[in-house]
């Protein structure tokens, strides 16, 4: 008992130990230390008009997919919904000329099915972006800063890479990893170069192919860029980075021991928003590859994650 003890309070030192050193090596992000968007402040008016010019053919396609109480998630998450009539029991009417309505109660996580990762998500050793401190700022009821709330209609160009063509496969397995490499030929091979300000969707084939038909596997692993790609497109300035996958990042993790390491050079180190679950199949095989990207974050003061349904226009 006391061995046990005594490794506990070792592994609380080292813990705060490690939070304190990650706090004081932090350096504030490039756009200021009270900075609370990250890469949308890549967003402008000149962005937004020349984004539009990407609209040919007059189409839109859902970037979101269906979700209800039998949809996988990571780890806990699920949902429930109520649909009540308020007032309205047992045949009651609730107003003189019997106009009646329906209303719905929802109980759940935002972080399920197609989804907005925003800059709390992800910390490191309770820092996160922009050496923001885990204690200052959230509280049980939510944040108090870097909210959903903050983030700015993401409009953008939006390009869709085909990792599952580019390996001659219907879906890439789980657990597989695609290099920087990988992304530059597919880029450079279907001419949609990786510009700043775009948001980069990668088409693995993993959803359509996993979710419906093995949910559980769906759920418990993926493929997911390297390292080394998260890297890159921190280098490259992107507004944000998404795929047909639950997390962006592969399963199990491509060096043991950092699972989610793209979600810490992204998210923490470089105020790059997450979209997950994306509906990129139909872009695809419709040639649109290249697209005006739009999203209107839900406006939950304090959220970490919001139900995403971005829309394409092509």
């Amino acid at each position: 008992m006391i061995k046990i003890t005594r490794l506990c309070v070792a592994g609380a030192i080292f813990a705060t130990l490690s939070t304190g050193l990650a706090a004081e090596s932090c350096q504030p992000n490039k756009w200021g230390a009270e900075d609370e968007i990250g890469a949308a402040n890549l967003i402008t008016p000149q962005s937004v008009l020349l984004a539009s010019q990407l609209v040919k053919r007059g189409k839109t396609h859902h970037l979101g997919v269906i979700i209800d109480k039998d949809t996988p998630a990571f780890g806990p998450r699920s949902l429930n919904l109520q649909i009540v009539q308020p007032g309205q029991e047992w045949g009651r009417e609730a107003f003189p000329n019997g106009f009646n309505y329906n209303d719905d109660m929802f109980q759940g996580w935002f972080g399920i099915g197609s989804q907005l990762d925003g800059l709390g998500h992800v910390g490191q050793h309770g820092t996160f972006y922009n050496c923001m401190k885990g204690e200052d700022f959230v509280t049980t009821t939510g944040l108090t800063k870097l909210g959903i709330e903050k983030v700015p209609p993401i409009v953008a160009r939006g390009i869709v890479l085909d990792m599952a063509a580019h390996f001659g496969v219907d879906y890439l397995k789980g657990g597989q990893v695609f290099s920087v490499k990988d992304v530059k030929a597919v880029a450079s091979k279907q001419n949609t170069p990786i510009r700043p300000g775009d948001v980069v969707l990668f088409h693995t084939g993993w959803t359509e192919n996993m979710m419906s038909q093995n949910p559980k596997t769906w759920g418990s692993t993926e493929p997911g860029i390297a390292e080394g790609v998260a890297t890159y497109l921190a280098g490259e300035n992107v507004l944000a980075v998404g795929a047909d996958t639950w997390g962006v990042d592969p399963i199990p993790p491509e060096k043991p021991g950092r699972i989610f390491q793209g979600h810490i050079t992204l998210l923490l180190e470089n105020g790059i928003y997450l979209f997950e679950t994306m509906n990129t199949g139909p872009l695809v095989r419709d040639g649109a590859l290249e697209f005006f990207f739009v999203f209107g974050p839900p406006r939950v003061r304090g959220a970490v994650q919001a139900l995403a349904d971005p829309i394409a226009i092509y």
